[in-house]
């Protein structure tokens, strides 16, 4: 491996499932840049720097924004240097929960420009850089989808719809990048106790308890940390484009 550190951009990782991401690649020695829409002065990203110490800085940028992936990875280099490593967690629920029937094209279009568009085009000019950097640092691509990819929920179809396609996207780079050395892979999350879960956490905490959820708890943002940590590191190099659930065994069809 090379001596020059290994840099981690993660989207959205000010908080929820991204802040254990980050907080999992800071304590393996990576140098780790969060991005964001939030304000520098919002206060989870003041509250996710304190956490990660020195080794992390912040990076203002909407996914929804394809024309300042440039800009934003441009920015990176400058920080802390090449990516080796980039998390693509960011995304966004759907605006309003209701019947598919009902969904009007412009929250369908809010939801993809983020989850899929955006997504997208910073993992090509990633993918660019990260075949252009000189040495020998793995590097990698993670895709943090849900089990939204594959599992139904007809009141938010536009999500659904977004991360099945970004699931599609996760093996259309893993094929196009496999002849360069870099991993990419596809996480796919299941029930995990963040801020956004916060409001039906009664609600699903019974589901859990239920049996919903095989392995009996709700999921932690760290358990999507450890797996991250293990894919960086290129522990899996030779299983690129692998679809891995972080759901306790939600997704596992049952009798």
């Amino acid at each position: 491996m090379s001596e020059a550190p290994q840099v981690a951009l993660v989207t959205g990782g000010q908080q929820g499932i991204g802040l254990g991401i980050c907080d999992a690649l800071v304590a393996e020695d990576f140098r780790v840049i969060l991005a964001s829409r939030s304000s520098p002065d919002a206060a989870p990203v003041r509250e996710a720097l304190d956490l990660l110490g020195p080794q992390a800085s912040y990076l203002r940028h909407d996914l929804a924004d394809v024309d300042g992936v440039a800009a934003l990875l441009d920015a990176c280099e400058a920080e802390a240097g090449p990516v080796t490593t980039l998390v693509q967690n960011a995304g966004v629920p759907a605006r309003v929960r209701g019947d598919m029937l009902d969904l009007t094209p412009d929250n369908f279009d809010f939801v993809l420009d983020v989850n899929l568009r955006g997504a997208f085009f910073l993992a090509q000019e990633a993918a660019r850089r990260m075949i252009a950097q000189d040495g020998d640092a793995y590097r990698s691509i993670t895709f943090v989808t849900s089990v939204s990819a594959t599992m139904v929920s007809v009141e938010r179809a536009e999500y659904c719809v977004s991360k099945a396609g970004a699931a599609m996207m996760a093996q259309l780079f893993a094929a196009r990048l496999a002849p360069h050395g870099i991993g990419v892979f596809e996480l796919r999350p299941g029930i995990i106790e963040t801020g956004m879960t916060a409001g039906v956490k009664d609600k699903y905490t019974a589901r859990i308890e239920g049996g919903l959820v095989p392995a009996g708890r709700w999921g932690q943002p760290s358990d999507v940390g450890d797996v991250v940590v293990s894919l960086a590191h290129g522990r899996f190099a030779f299983a690129t484009g692998a679809a891995i659930p972080v759901d306790g065994g939600l997704s596992i069809p049952r009798l």
